[in-house]
């Protein structure tokens, strides 16, 4: 069963921000994990929402995206992340 890693982030050191995208690819790709979308602007339907950026990612089994997410070398980069953004996260599982 597939995954979703959703993340809405508030960016707001666009240079440390820079670092963690520098490196992200890769290690997604070695995990089964791909970006299904990356909105700077999305569009709000229902409710509020003030964050700078959307991105969802798909791995392939739940499996796959512990390994990622416990990974030495994402861990290496999450700091990078947290550290240039506010973020919320969520892990939606599929059918």
């Amino acid at each position: 069963m597939s995954v979703y890693f959703m993340a809405s982030l508030r960016i707001n050191d666009e240079k440390e921000y820079q670092l963690y995208l520098d490196r992200a690819d890769d290690i997604f790709s070695r995990y089964n994990g791909t970006y299904l979308a990356v909105d700077k602007q999305a569009t709000v339907l229902e409710g509020e929402w003030d964050y700078s950026r959307a991105v969802l990612i798909k791995f392939n089994t739940r499996q796959d995206f512990d390994a990622w997410y416990s990974s030495a070398e994402y861990q290496e980069i999450l700091r990078y992340r947290l550290s240039a953004a506010e973020c919320d996260t969520i892990l939606i599982e599929g059918k």
